[in-house]
């Protein structure tokens, strides 16, 4: 494969790691730590230069089996952040042998594909600014002072998520953490609550929770709609 990542490898990978993250049973705040180091900036990173991480088999040259490999590292490094009892390798390679059928791994290769990821993300591994924090903070915060906080189906803002990360045009709305917290939530409660309910003003409540300018929600809830909302031309 190619250093550019096609747009049908990219949403099979990311369908993998959802898959994964759903087997593995992590929480959700592993799951869309470890999406933002993987999908926001690995993939981006290798899909265009490689930033001078060369001459591994891993990476030369970047098959699908490997990205495949390194969501689950992505996992495994972001549950080391946030559990207790972090995921053990076993249990990944374990995961990895029933869902990878192109290439086996050993042990020594999920170590080896560590330190290269870490690498990569030039080790650095904040997590502090992930949507889904603000996300879950602003819905807690929406039932605090109105009922219609109860109506809106915060799976369906997971699935928003996890939608907008298939491509990396939809994934670069990840850098505007706070803004793109807010329109997600518009965006569920335009999709989940029924029209006759739309009483509370919720883009000048999430304009000043997030504190972003309203214009700047609303064309991202239009642009968020669009995605999700249309067939997959893919």
């Amino acid at each position: 494969m190619k250093s550019d990542l096609c747009s049908n490898v990219r949403i099979r990978v990311i369908d993998f790691f959802i898959q994964s993250a759903q087997q593995l049973e992590v929480p959700p705040i592993v799951k869309y730590t470890a999406l933002s180091f993987f999908a926001q900036r690995f993939c981006p990173i290798i899909s265009r230069s490689l930033q001078g991480v060369t001459g591994h088999w891993l990476l030369q040259p970047v098959r699908e089996s490997n990205l495949q490999l390194f969501a689950l590292i992505a996992i495994w490094i972001s549950s080391k952040i946030h559990d207790s009892r972090p995921l053990t390798v076993k249990r990944l390679k374990n995961l990895a042998d029933k869902l990878i059928q192109e290439q086996h791994y050993t042990t020594r290769d999920f170590a080896e594909a560590e330190v290269i990821f870490m690498q990569v993300l030039n080790f650095e591994i904040g997590a502090s600014e992930i949507v889904y924090r603000f996300l879950e903070d602003l819905l807690i915060q929406l039932k605090e002072v109105a009922t219609i906080g109860d109506h809106l189906n915060f799976e369906v803002c997971m699935d928003i998520m996890d939608l907008l990360y298939e491509k990396e045009e939809t994934t670069m709305l990840y850098s505007s953490p706070h803004s793109l917290a807010a329109s997600i939530l518009v965006a569920s409660y335009v999709i989940t609550v029924p029209k006759q309910r739309w009483e509370f003003p919720l883009i000048p409540w999430v304009k000043y929770g997030m504190a972003c300018k309203e214009e700047e929600i609303i064309q991202v809830v239009a642009y968020v709609l669009k995605h999700v909302l249309q067939p997959s031309s893919c």
